[in-house]
């Protein structure tokens, strides 16, 4: 099922023949988009209400039913199974742990001559979270962007997400919205609900971020917004890239892969292993585990058009492919894992050894699971508690300090012609 490639040393040859997906977006989604954008920013609430009915076939009979009610999230709440709140709160837990030791402080330094000079952080105001909400229903998505919110102290924390002709946000949903402590979840999603909190409406109110994966209509509104409102991330389908030794079993390769796979036709799922025969091993795991699951057809398509084992010479290669390709997920299936981590430069969410699958991080590890996708990795990081905080810099200085600055300043103003910014500081010392 997996194609065999074989590394000769030109990493833009792997990258063609894994068939590497198109990350570019197409002008007519774009257009698509565009339009919606702008009817929302000039129709507000009129034009919210157009498209949920239009896309999701729910008819909003007034503004106000945009908005759950308190009694509709108690409800949602009470349908859902006890020990299923049990599993939302030990996730909950779980990633505040890991993220707590993500918190900044501001800080601030003192020199002699009376000069101080800091940084104050400061949380983002108001945060909107995306969660798909449609063809599936994620609430490990809730706490994955709420808990670092929480922690980074956003005043003002609100849910989009996408309901059926019935209006009613799924169940689950709203329990880890109770979990987070989230009170206000818009029935909203798509494109319409990514506008209606970038610009605001009579009744959805604006925020300052966005954050939360979608479809390529959501990926789209989010980077047309940008600017107007900051994001997370653009992120594409989902990447699983497994190093493996001659020791690593073929089961959980195998697993691992098509854990990945079953997300979206579009999924990348990569083996890379300098032992051959492990391919022919993990192809015949493939072929028996997946007829015990449910999405077949899905990973099917995923493994053949955009998964692959690359052979290469030795485990050094093999992280050599792995940075070159900055993987979303990066599994590490070998003797001593910890002792690679010196070898791993890009990646977006590394899993050691083989009981840590990737699986664990995308529910309960304590990682998070909004990683960045396509290549980006290279120079995009987890989201995180420093995604929900801003930094202000301060600097204060006595005239005794500022005069022994005032001549250099004053000359580089200067020489960049700017004479007023040489007279800003000349006019403190003509008395």
């Amino acid at each position: 099922m997996l194609k065999t490639i074989n590394y000769q040393g030109d990493l833009e040859t792997i990258v063609e023949k894994l068939n590497t997906r198109k990350t570019s977006i197409s002008k007519e989604v774009s257009d698509k988009v565009l339009t919606v954008l702008e009817d929302i920013a000039a129709n507000k609430d009129a034009a919210v209400m157009k498209y949920c009915e239009m896309f999701d076939g729910f008819k909003v009979a007034k503004p106000d039913d945009l908005i759950a009610t308190e009694a509709e999230i108690e409800e949602g709440y009470s349908q859902v199974d006890a020990d299923y709140i049990r599993i939302l709160q030990r996730s909950y837990d779980q990633i505040k742990m890991y993220h707590e030791n993500q918190i900044d402080k501001s800080w601030a330094m003192y020199k002699e001559d009376g000069v101080i000079l800091g940084q104050m952080i400061r949380p983002i105001e108001r945060v909107a979270l995306y969660v798909p909400g449609g063809t599936a229903t994620y609430p490990s998505t809730v706490l994955m962007n709420a808990v670092p919110a929480i922690l980074a102290g956003v005043k003002e924390i609100v849910i989009i997400t996408p309901v059926k002709s019935d209006g009613k946000v799924n169940p689950v949903i709203m329990a880890a919205a109770k979990v987070c402590g989230i009170k206000t979840i818009y029935k909203v999603g798509g494109a319409q609900g990514v506008g209606a909190v970038a610009y605001g409406t009579q009744t959805i109110k604006k925020v300052d971020k966005i954050v939360g994966p979608g479809n390529i209509f959501v990926a789209t509104a989010k980077k047309l917004v940008y600017g107007t409102v900051d994001i997370d991330m653009v992120a594409g389908p989902s990447e699983i890239l497994i190093i493996a030794d001659e020791n690593a079993n073929p089961k959980y390769i195998a697993a691992d892969l098509m854990s990945q796979s079953e997300h979206d036709r579009l999924a990348s799922a990569i083996l890379v292993t300098p032992e051959a025969s492990l391919i022919e091993k993990v192809n015949a795991e493939l072929d028996r585990q997946i007829q015990y699951l449910s999405r077949p057809e899905i990973i099917k398509e995923s493994l053949e058009n955009y998964g692959g084992a690359i052979v290469v010479s030795s485990l050094d290669e093999a992280f050599t492919v792995s940075n070159y390709l900055a993987p979303e997920h990066l599994e590490v299936l070998v003797g001593d894992p910890l002792n690679t981590l010196p070898k791993i430069q890009n990646a977006g969410s590394i899993f050691l050894g083989e009981y840590t699958p990737e699986p664990l991080g995308d529910y309960m590890s304590g990682t998070n699971h909004v990683l960045p996708t396509g290549g980006t990795a290279k120079f995009y990081s987890p989201l995180g508690v420093y995604d929900y905080v801003k930094a202000s810099a301060y600097s204060y200085y006595p005239k005794a300090a500022l005069a022994t600055f005032k001549d250099d300043v004053e000359k580089f103003a200067k020489s960049e012609g700017l004479d007023a910014h040489a007279n800003s500081i000349t006019v403190r010392f003509e008395d």
